[in-house]
């Protein structure tokens, strides 16, 4: 538990230092783009908002989720970054639509960008990016807030150095439509790294089974054990991130031992599927039900 609360005191640092360093990128980014009249850049300002309340959210999650359990939080509030990054997965989907809709009225009407200041400031975008990455590489990505955080930083590089791209050519060839056109890639990464954190905590807030466990391959393997015969009831969800759970009713035969089974199932459990938070009910089975039923 020590060990768990150090790592997660370390995440919090490594989350700061990189906050630290996207804030400031990002009031520079907002005073440039509006200087420079790039959309570009604006919309790579409002992917950091989003990046800096991705971090400011992990921030926060990380130190509720060392709050003990109590009173009606019986698993304590480890599931508030699950919360924050759904949160923060709709704000993505938020910004993109609104830059989709302002690269479609530049692509139509382009005003002057001056592609000096965009190039100047994106390749200043790819320096801190690259910073904020290594830091967060550093973390715990297990957590789904600072595997969101550090995606997000990531996708900036790429953002940053299309808009680099973008503000080369517009100086070389005087056609501004090239800021837009960076702008709608930049709004893609967005949408594509919102669908990844919805989908993400949508599976967990809808109690669906941890990635890489099936439900029936854990009811199958109970039902391998030679005292077992029947498996009901049977549940696999993720609390939070990192913390898969099951719960289930064994049948066992009439002459076998209920705590031996239920030892040697958490066994299996947890050497086979990684599942430590187990509750089973183990009881033994009438003489008139049928053998091995398998039910969920």
């Amino acid at each position: 538990m020590h060990a768990h609360d150090h790592s997660r005191a370390h995440d919090r640092r490594l989350l700061a230092i990189a906050l630290a360093l996207i804030v400031g990128l990002m009031v520079g980014e907002i005073a440039a783009g509006v200087l420079a009249g790039s959309l570009a850049l604006l919309a790579d300002a409002g992917h950091m908002l989003t990046d800096a309340a991705a971090l400011a959210g992990a921030l926060v999650a990380s130190r509720l989720a060392t709050r003990p359990a109590r009173g009606p939080w019986t698993f304590g509030l480890g599931r508030a970054e699950i919360l924050a990054a759904q949160a923060n997965g709709i704000t993505l989907l938020l910004v993109a639509i609104w830059i989709v809709y302002g690269a479609a009225r530049r692509l139509v009407s382009p005003p002057d960008v001056r592609g000096g200041i965009v190039v100047v400031v994106a390749l200043a975008g790819i320096a801190v990016n690259l910073a904020a990455t290594f830091v967060l590489s550093r973390a715990d990505r297990e957590s789904l807030n600072v595997r969101g955080a550090f995606l997000h930083v990531a996708t900036d590089l790429a953002a940053f150095a299309g808009t680099a791209v973008a503000g080369a050519l517009v100086l070389a060839t005087g056609w501004d439509r090239f800021d837009p056109i960076a702008g709608l890639l930049v709004a893609a990464l967005m949408i594509r790294s919102s669908w990844t954190l919805l989908r993400a905590s949508g599976r967990i807030f809808m109690e669906g089974s941890p990635t890489g466990i099936e439900p029936d391959d854990v009811a199958r393997a109970l039902a391998l054990d030679p005292d077992v015969v029947g498996v009901h009831d049977l549940h696999v969800w993720t609390v939070t991130s990192g913390f898969p759970a099951l719960a289930a009713h064994v049948l066992v035969s009439p002459g076998a031992d209920c705590h031996d089974a239920r030892r040697r199932l958490q066994r299996l459990l947890e050497e086979r599927f990684d599942l430590h938070h187990v509750t089973l009910q183990v009881d033994h089975v009438a003489q008139r039900e049928q053998p091995v039923e398998l039910r969920r």
